[in-house]
């Protein structure tokens, strides 16, 4: 059993079955990568189609909200993107994060695994959880850049402070100014860097930040380089959605046939350029929720698609959809899972049994080690975790959620499974439905 430590969380690879293991094995040595679109390389063909939606979101005080210890909404957010959007549409994170400060705050909080990465503020493109970077689109970004040019005439203002070393990127320089002296820095500093010959913008974010970028870069210029290459794939999103709170996002709503969501705790930077430049813009709203629940309210708002997260519902053992979906199958078991560990569903026969009833009784769980457990031994296990976790801050979530039909009613699901303090399960499942309507769950 193959196990690997990241940022104090372990990551332990498993294969579930319920056929011979030789089967299964065989049929994921030989049709991973077609079925899954794995890819170690540019993973904008993880999709054989047009992404449903494309949601492009910033990560601090948008996705991410600092002051909500506990992530409830960004929880909440992740397990409606996997149930119902991961297997046709892309996740993009559009953040001012250089990338080690955005790989330290992955292992601070439960942030799904986005299938693009941009960084910098839109200096920096990375496809997949390798973060394979987009070099085309820094190249591009040479045109009329001058970094030590940037350096010394910066040097001449000692208003400008400048940021930790890995906020400073090749793209970009980054600096602390007080909020009533940044206009005339930076139209004096604009001045003299065109005077130098450069070719370059000035952004200004969170009431302190200052970043000076090529003029090609930016989250908006990045969106739309990412966009053109989708139409040259013939694969331009059906939907796409944007979302943001500072002054550096505000480019993202810029660009033609976004629909745009400002999270109610927006800057206020990005709320007067909306009054400026977008108040009559009807595909641009103003949430009245925060972060990532404003990021649901806005699907909800545009009608983009299922916006009620699994989470929020009270008996998940009433909550069902029309037509199989082997995300939402996994996700709703998971949640059950967790409930049951925390001890927040009363202790029943009922209970336990309808968690046994979303299983095929000859299931087992096969590991790459090849050792087989059956599903009796392993839902026992779980029926004696009843409560352990009872009052503590106790979270499971999934991330990565892909699946591919093996049989006219079996499916093979692969998925990242994580829990909080410790545990994070890569794994494999089946599901499988009979006659009736209701899918039956037979591995996890």
């Amino acid at each position: 059993l193959e196990s690997v430590t990241l940022g104090g969380l372990t990551r332990i690879s498993r294969l579930c079955n319920i056929v011979s293991s030789t089967r299964i094995n065989n049929f994921f040595k030989q049709n991973t990568r077609n079925n899954f679109q794995v890819t170690k390389g540019n993973t904008m063909n993880r999709l054989n189609c047009a992404a449903r939606v494309m949601l492009v979101s910033d990560l601090d005080c948008t996705m991410v909200d600092q002051d909500d210890p506990d992530n409830v909404a960004l929880h909440r957010f992740n397990s409606l993107w996997e149930a119902f959007y991961r297997h046709d549409s892309l996740l993009v994170f559009s953040t001012g994060r250089s990338p080690i400060s955005y790989k330290k705050l992955r292992n601070e909080k439960p942030l799904l695994t986005p299938d693009i990465t941009v960084m910098s503020v839109g200096t920096e493109i990375a496809y997949g959880d390798s973060m394979v970077p987009d070099y085309d689109w820094e190249r591009s970004l040479n045109h009329k850049w001058d970094r030590e040019v940037v350096t010394e005439e910066t040097a001449k203002f000692p208003e400008l402070v400048f940021q930790s070393e890995t906020g400073q990127r090749p793209h970009k320089v980054s600096f602390f100014v007080d909020k009533a002296k940044a206009p005339q820095i930076i139209n004096l500093l604009q001045a003299r860097l065109v005077a130098r010959g450069l070719d370059i913008k000035i952004i200004y974010s969170g009431g302190e930040a200052l970043d000076v970028l090529p003029r090609r870069a930016g989250k908006g210029q990045a969106l739309a380089y990412l966009l053109k290459k989708f139409q040259a794939d013939d694969k331009y999103p059906i939907n796409t959605l944007v979302c943001g709170d500072s002054g550096n996002d505000a480019e993202l709503f810029t660009i033609p046939g976004v629909y745009g969501v400002m999270v109610s705790n927006a800057q206020e930077e990005l709320l007067e350029w909306h009054a400026q430049n977008a108040k009559n813009n009807e595909n641009i709203i103003h949430a009245f929720e925060r972060c990532a629940a404003g990021i649901m309210q806005a699907i909800g708002h545009f009608d983009l698609g299922p916006s009620s997260s699994p989470r929020d519902a009270i008996d998940l053992s009433q909550c069902m959809t029309e037509h199989m979906n082997s995300g939402f199958e996994i996700v709703k078991f998971y949640l059950s899972c967790e409930r049951w560990r925390r001890g927040d569903v009363k202790k029943s026969d009922d209970f336990f049994h309808n968690l046994k009833s979303h299983f095929h009784p000859s299931g087992i769980f096969v590991h790459p080690s090849g050792v087989q457990k059956c599903f009796d031994e392993c839902l026992t296990a779980l029926g004696n975790s009843y409560g352990n976790e009872k009052g503590c801050c106790f979270w499971v979530w999934l991330d990565r959620i892909s699946s591919a039909q093996i049989g006219s009613d079996t499916w093979l699901v692969k998925f990242d499974k994580w829990e909080q303090l410790a545990l994070v399960v890569p794994t494999l499942a089946l599901l499988r439905t009979n006659a009736n309507p209701n899918p039956i769950l037979i591995v996890v």
